[in-house]
């Protein structure tokens, strides 16, 4: 009989097992898709549920696998202008902004990724990219040559290099509230 129960149990032990690690991976699973999806009830009543993970790090990369952030343009102009276009003559409106924001500080500050892009389809570089951002400040270390304050409302993108068509550019800052970034000049190579 003490055979009988052991194996009894053994069976039952690892039947729950099996059926607690099918249920975390149905609950990992379902927060993607939450994830990836949104919550339009957040979205209602102006709860950000969005938890973009990045990396670390501060680097620029071509645009390809990236997932787009929210745009920090006014909801009153048309979204970084016309990103559409094919012409010769570059603009700061080929430049887009975008920021979400991403995992807290162990510390609770709330973090945030920013991407700078090229939106232009090709040949235009763009240089000499200044930024307009207040009082620009980070709790997290942000690369100087990637993103940093120069004066009130005036920062340098890229130590002022050249991002190409396509190329994007992204790096994280902690703060207490999300700062509004928007492009203020730039220079077309």
């Amino acid at each position: 009989m003490n055979g009988c129960r052991r194996r009894l149990f053994i069976a039952n032990s690892v039947a729950l097992i099996i059926i607690c690690f099918g249920f975390i991976m149905m609950l990992i699973a379902l927060f993607f898709v939450i994830d990836h999806l949104g919550s339009s009830v957040g979205e209602t009543v102006g709860i950000n549920n969005n938890r973009l993970v990045f990396s670390n790090e501060n680097h620029t990369a071509g645009l390809g696998h990236r997932k787009l952030l929210q745009s920090t343009g006014d909801a009153d102009d048309d979204g970084g202008g016309d990103m559409n276009r094919i012409g010769a003559a570059c603009s700061k409106d080929d430049i887009v902004i975008l920021q979400g924001q991403t995992a807290p500080l162990p510390n609770g500050i709330p973090a945030y990724t920013v991407e700078i892009l090229n939106a232009c389809v090709s040949g235009c570089r763009i240089s000499n990219i200044h930024v307009s951002c207040g009082w620009f400040s980070s709790a997290r270390l942000v690369n100087p040559k990637v993103f940093r304050r120069n004066d009130f409302d005036d920062c340098l993108v890229n130590d002022g290099e050249a991002l190409g068509p396509g190329e994007t550019l992204s790096f994280q800052y902690a703060n207490s509230f999300r700062y509004p970034l928007s492009v203020s000049s730039v220079v077309c190579c």
